[in-house]
């Protein structure tokens, strides 16, 4: 059981790591050869210059001016200057609205933190129940809910607070729906042309005998469509292609390495093995071998393409559909097109950045039994994960160990051991165990075959989230419960198992404490370092840069990781929530990492993350609808809680808070939710007469001919139906414009960021493409 020294040390710890993380990058960031690293998408937006590019050898690598490091604080208030409009034209509304929900969390928990210190605390404080029972406990958990006593008139304040917090959180979370709501829909309005606004994804198109598929989809838009359709392209099966590709790519890296390694020491040939990962095979001359692997590879490219062409068992039943106005799109993608409702599907297009090409492949009827296998898979993957969940409880169970390996005692009751396994221990070790669950996950959602990588974020956070739930948050209860309780259990009667599992609950709130000060407090802190990005990228400068080209390939801006980064963000919504009426301890611990990560994130999305796609903040319903999930459980905790506190008068009390939450859910998705699915006609015909009225000679239809076409096929420069220049004027970029590579050395440069305000002139050029 940790005690308030267990957590001391713990939060010892985890301060000293997060103002190490953040000492580190606060001087890192100030050093010419970390620039890149630290201020990646400024480079990709071709306003910002290397500082090693000029001046002193010394001056080059490292910064000899003493007052900037007087000033290392000053990315903190940098990273809260530009205001939220300006935010959303320099990242995007994803970015935006991403950000909001560490702001949502503070709106939510400073209110109900204080009110939680100035009522319930010294209501749990002032009883001495825990002393009279026989349960193990902590003085922690004599400020939780657990101290009151059975029967007591005490509990009144809990139910009221329990309603004071609920109401709180709805009528935040129903102003913030609110202005997400309107974000998204003036960012719509506003937002420039492009291809996604025309164009529809046409799924499971039936097959017809008499006609390919190109001609079908032509030939029903033209019946059913004819004043709207424009053009369509087919959706070719190029995902061997796509592999070749990816291999003559990895071959040509290889190329450029002995190349460089070469041109350092001529009087030396490279040479490399060609049998497995190059540790056995042959002895060849590296630069001629690769060489000739990428030429056959090139003819293997080029005759795959010309298979695909020709094959029409390679062309798939989709298209991606183009309408001559938005009004013509949205009609489309917002109706049944027969009679047969699982015949020519359709739905909005995700942006062209956004397709996930590998999926399009799949044949539609597959998908129902792919996410079956999914979801049976997913249930043992959460299952099976309680075993670890199992020896990190027994972790924080220090009692527990002594018995089983009483040799170890000695040992373990060393003052500083036993608070470091207490209170540091459980929280990392669950963290290194949960490492490699999002790639799974990611997998897992690519498998059952979303066609966008928004959709794939967006189930793969859906998935994180409920195995956080069942296995972090109810599967440390159950299991911490069996491990610390397990005594009990076996002494006393069956009908007193739910009181001391209702006394429990509460009593986990330490280990949850020492899980937010490693995740939330040293695991934010880290996330600013960029510690791999930055090991990696000096070993690609070093090893592989020999071009300003490669030097900007060397850069990985990386992105926000929606999939992963909102749920865990999520499971401290569902703590504070759960524990605001049990153990309000809690609470200071989740305003910090809210604080933190608000301002850790916010320099990132700034400075660094470049995000892959932009879907207009499509995922705020499910960041809603995760939070009332929250706001129930911590209801219904409570309630059970009650129960087991022969406090059943008050259960009709609380029995109405669940049903007036799940009344307020509703609502809200009726009120707000078809902002996020659905287009307004009445939008589409605005946008659509005003740009007729500023454009008449738009020649729409060169815009959108090759803007679906297949990626892979644009690396074939020998594909004789791809017109890579027109293909480049299609993808034009979004208000989130940026470069490959810096054409001149920019006036913007040092170790802070240059506003938008400053570079206006920049954005212009790339809003008038």
């Amino acid at each position: 059981m940790a005690t308030l020294g267990d957590i001391g040390v713990s939060a010892a710890i985890n301060i000293l790591c997060a103002m190490a993380f953040l000492l580190a990058f606060a001087i890192l960031r100030l050093q010419p050869i970390n620039d890149r690293v630290y201020f990646p998408k400024w480079y990709l937006k071709g306003v910002r210059s290397s500082p090693t590019s000029s001046g002193a050898f010394v001056r080059k690598f490292v910064n000899l001016d003493y007052t900037s490091y007087l000033r290392f604080l000053a990315w903190m208030p940098a990273a809260l200057k530009m205001p939220e409009p300006e935010l959303i034209d320099h990242a995007g509304l994803d970015s935006a609205v991403y950000l909001r929900i560490y702001l949502l969390g503070l709106k939510i928990f400073v209110p109900i933190s204080f009110l939680a210190f100035a009522i319930l605390v010294p209501v749990n404080w002032t009883n001495d129940t825990l002393e009279s029972l026989k349960v193990e406990y902590s003085e922690i958990d004599k400020l939780s809910i657990s101290n009151i006593p059975k029967g007591s008139e005490r509990f009144w304040t809990h139910l009221v607070m329990a309603y004071i917090f609920t109401f709180w959180t709805c009528y935040v979370l129903f102003r913030e729906y609110q202005r997400v709501a309107s974000m998204r829909l003036h960012f719509l309005a506003s937002e420039r042309r492009r291809p996604d606004q025309f164009t529809v994804l046409v799924r499971n198109v039936p097959p017809d005998p008499d006609e390919s598929i190109t001609e079908l989809v032509e030939h029903f838009f033209l019946v059913n469509h004819p004043d709207h359709y424009l053009t369509h392209q087919v959706v070719y099966d190029a995902n061997k292609l796509s592999k070749m590709v990816k291999k003559k790519k990895s071959m040509r890296n290889w190329l450029d390495y002995y190349q460089l390694k070469n041109e350092r020491n001529p009087s030396k040939r490279p040479t490399c093995k060609t049998g497995f990962l190059g540790l056995c095979g042959d002895k060849v001359d590296a630069i001629q071998y690769y060489t000739s692997e990428i030429d056959k590879l090139s003819k293997e490219v080029v005759e795959e393409c010309d298979r695909i062409k020709k094959n029409p068992k390679s062309v798939i039943p989709a298209a991606f559909v183009s309408f001559r106005t938005r009004w013509g799109a949205a009609v489309c993608a917002q109706t049944q097109q027969t009679r047969n409702p699982t015949a020519w599907l359709t739905e909005w297009a995700p942006e062209p950045r956004d397709v996930y090409w590998n999926n399009l492949a799949i044949p539609f009827v597959q998908l129902t039994v792919r996410r079956l296998i999914v979801a049976v898979a997913f249930f043992f993957l959460t299952f099976f994960f309680m075993i670890p969940i199992a020896f990190v409880q027994s972790l924080a169970n220090i009692e527990g160990i002594e018995k089983s390996v009483p040799f170890l005692k000695p040992v373990i009751e060393t003052p500083f051991i036993k608070s470091f396994i207490q209170g540091f221990l459980p929280g990392i070790a669950l963290k290194i165990f949960l490492i490699l669950l999002p790639t799974i996950l990611m997998l897992m959602s690519k498998f059952e075959g979303f066609v966008s990588l928004s959709s794939l974020e967006r189930t793969t956070a859906s998935k994180y989230y409920l195995f956080l739930l069942v296995n972090v948050f109810l599967g440390s209860i159950i299991t911490g419960t069996a491990f610390q309780q397990l005594n009990t259990f076996i002494h006393q009667s069956v009908n007193e198992f739910p009181r001391t599992i209702g006394v429990a609950i509460p009593m986990k709130a330490t280990f949850f404490i020492t899980y937010i000060m490693v995740d939330g407090w040293a695991g934010v802190a880290g996330e600013i370092l960029r510690l791999k990005p930055l090991i990696i990228y000096h070993l690609k400068n070093f090893f592989l840069v020999k071009t300003e080209k490669d030097r900007e390939k060397a850069m990985d801006p990386g992105s926000i990781g929606f999939g992963t980064s909102e749920p865990q963000l999520q499971l401290y919504f569902l703590l504070g929530l759960v524990y605001a009426t049990v153990t309000p301890f809690l609470l200071p611990y989740i305003l910090v990492f809210f604080g933190l990560a608000y301002l850790v994130f916010r320099h990132q999305v700034i400075n660094v993350y470049n995000q892959e796609y932009e879907s207009a903040a499509a995922f705020w319903p499910g960041v809603h609808g995760r939070i009332i999930a929250a706001l129930i459980i911590s209801q219904v905790v409570l309630l059970g809680l009650l129960s087991t506190k022969k406090a059943a008068q008050l259960t009709p009390f609380l029995v109405a808070l669940p049903v007036l939450t799940i009344w307020f859910d509703r609502y809200c998705k009726s009120r707000f939710e078809p902002a996020f699915n659905k287009y307004p006609l009445q939008e589409a015909m605005m946008k659509d007469t005003l740009e007729l009225a500023r454009e008449p000679n738009l020649d729409l239809k060169g815009y959108l001919l090759n803007a679906y076409i297949h990626p892979m096929f644009k690396e074939v420069k020998d594909y004789d139906t791809v017109d890579e220049g027109e293909f480049e004027n299609v993808l034009v970029p979004t208000k989130r414009s940026s470069r490959q590579n810096t054409p001149e050395p920019s006036k913007y440069n040092g170790s802070t960021s240059p506003s938008l305000s400053h570079i206006g002139r920049e954005q212009q050029l790339y809003s008038s493409t």
